[in-house]
């Protein structure tokens, strides 16, 4: 049985991790998360993925190795972490009537052979009308200064939406489980037969 490895300290990827009922590590992968010059955002986070899976990948020589990473998409710009609270009102002040896409890019590494299979995942995020008052008061209450977009869809940040498109809402918190499991399941890592 290989050893099943997060590429990531992001708590709240572990968290999704663990509703599969499967013990696994993390690890913190060290890479440059620079996108490349004309880059897609879909073609930035699938390769992060990859990226991040292979950055631990000796440390883990038979293992099934996931990475993941995301970005949000306003009109084209690639919008990161607000780390603060004026970006976040800044970013919240663009979102305020407009869809937002997230990309979420998703590798297994089979560290043993080297073999990636890998995808990335959408899901779009449709927000109310905001007023500065609602983005502040939502800032402060949450202060959601770690997450893509400045928010949390498992927290207060869904009174900021109109509604929800995609096909898993773990995709928006940044770890796409439907998709995983279809991944593992490529791997041979069957997650229903592991609970037996």
């Amino acid at each position: 049985m290989k050893t099943l490895v997060l590429g990531s300290t992001s708590p709240f990827r572990k968290s999704i991790l663990e509703k599969l009922n499967l013990t696994f590590e993390c690890a913190k992968p060290n890479i440059d998360e620079t996108a490349l010059a004309d880059e897609t955002p879909q073609a930035l986070v699938e390769r992060l993925a990859v990226e991040k899976a292979k950055a631990v990948a000796d440390e883990f020589p038979n293992a099934l190795i996931i990475g993941s990473d995301q970005v949000a998409v306003c009109e084209g710009e690639i919008l990161g972490k607000p780390h603060n609270f004026e970006n976040g009102v800044i970013q919240l002040t663009k979102f305020s009537n407009k869809a937002i896409t997230f990309y979420t890019g998703l590798c297994v590494l089979d560290s043993a052979n080297n073999t990636v299979k890998s995808l990335v995942e959408p899901f779009t995020v449709h927000f109310n009308e905001l007023s500065q008052t609602e983005i502040k008061n939502y800032l402060h209450a949450e202060q959601p200064y770690n997450c893509a977009g400045s928010f949390k869809s498992e927290g207060l940040g869904i009174c900021l939406f109109k509604k929800l498109e995609g096909d898993d809402p773990n995709t928006l918190i940044g770890l796409p489980l439907i998709k995983l499991v279809a991944l593992l399941k490529q791997h041979e890592l069957d997650v229903l037969a592991q609970q037996s």
